[in-house]
């Protein structure tokens, strides 16, 4: 039997006296939606006054695939206009600021540091700080649960879209308290209210509840996607495919030189738990090596309890680059600045400082540290 949980959109009529009355800003995503699959633009737009909407990366209907251009438009279903609040204006402007009484934040999280609707939450928070406008947050579950936390700490001079604060890969809180702690952390003086959840538990996952699943990002089409990610989002700062353009994207790592058999036995041998690398075959559509035949592996959770993805992920890195020393490299996405910096949250390991064991065991002390300090904020 699956856990009944509402989500924040579904419980938002017990904050009326907030919202009734008021010019509503809305920051969501196609994630947004209630138990029943309704739109909360649709919900927002008929029980109150909706004014604004806010676009992050792929836009409010998620059509727009990563780090695409998100423009300013009317929307023609509500006939509200959509401000871009991801690239240059990822930072909120005197008009977009304007536009709105109390901003609404609404978007499935993924439970991974470098999805960058966490940091377009924040940046609101801090725009409403500044004009001294109220900011809700509606709860959503964290789909990968909200026990486990790995992976490194971010070193905040590796700060970025892609990773800000002091936060680990997998860091085990909803989006609702993950706003609670960037509130403190960034010393806002902002009025945040936060719409829980109903029937969560920190243990669950997504598919342990009766919510329904919608793909976060084009690129994270399903539940078991999103546990890899964990791992896997370190390729694309490699020059190895992450699967972007195939059907199984940050399940699938591979590249047209990479002997998928020898990797797979290589990953056999290093006795990780609850997860089996597969060897496989792929050709993206789109992305690293479009329209090229590519060989390498999928990665299968088998146990989640017991996998550690993060691991996982960064011991197969470590497993190709000594397959192929020549052919596997670190591809930069700006002059001078690597990607899998950005998204360690570190330069030890592209710099040969570290290997990915070093790292992880580097690392735990502050991923503890950090469990700590999260006590405070914990809703459920």
């Amino acid at each position: 039997m699956k856990a009944h949980v509402l989500c924040g959109l579904d419980r938002i009529h017990t904050i009326d006296e907030l919202l009734l009355g008021k010019r509503i800003g809305l920051m969501t995503a196609p994630t947004g939606i209630d138990h029943q699959l309704r739109s909360g633009i649709d919900t927002i737009a008929e029980r109150y006054h909706l004014t604004a909407l806010f676009g992050v990366e792929h836009g409010i209907r998620g059509d727009i695939q990563a780090g695409g251009k998100v423009d300013t438009y009317r929307d023609p279903a509500t006939g509200v206009m959509v401000y871009s609040a991801y690239g240059k204006n990822d930072h909120f402007s005197d008009e977009m600021l304007d536009a709105f009484d109390v901003l609404v934040f609404d978007i499935q999280d993924v439970g991974a540091r470098f999805y960058t609707y966490l940091y377009s939450l924040a940046y609101a928070m801090q725009a409403c700080a500044r004009a001294a406008k109220p900011m809700v947050v509606l709860d959503r579950i964290n789909p990968i649960g909200g026990l486990k936390r790995a992976g490194t700490i971010l070193d905040v001079r590796y700060r970025s879209f892609v990773g800000d604060y002091e936060l680990p890969t997998q860091y085990g809180l909803t989006i609702g308290e993950y706003a609670r702690y960037v509130k403190d952390y960034l010393h806002l003086d902002t009025a945040l209210t936060v719409v829980p959840l109903s029937g969560w538990q920190r243990a669950l996952y997504l598919d342990d509840t009766d919510v329904p699943w919608v793909a976060p990002s084009p690129n994270c089409a399903s539940l078991s996607a999103a546990l890899c990610y964990i791992g896997t989002c370190v390729f694309e700062g490699s020059n190895l495919s992450e699967g972007r353009g195939t059907t199984l994207p940050f399940e699938v790592i591979g590249a047209p030189w990479l002997d998928g058999a020898a990797l797979e036995k290589r990953m056999a041998s290093l006795g990780l738990e609850g997860v089996h690398f597969r060897r496989t075959s792929f050709s993206p559509t789109f992305s690293k090596h479009a329209g090229q035949l590519c060989h390498g592996v999928q990665m299968h959770v088998l146990d989640r309890e017991r996998c550690d993805a993060f691991a996982a992920g960064l011991l197969l890195m470590d497993t190709i680059q000594a397959m192929e020393p020549e052919r596997f490299s670190f591809i930069p996405w700006e002059e001078g600045i690597y990607g899998i910096d950005l998204l360690l949250g570190t330069g030890e390991y592209r710099e040969g400082k570290q290997t990915a064991m070093q790292l992880i065991t580097a690392h735990r002390p502050g991923v503890e540290a950090f469990s700590q300090r999260m006590k405070p904020y914990l809703l459920y």
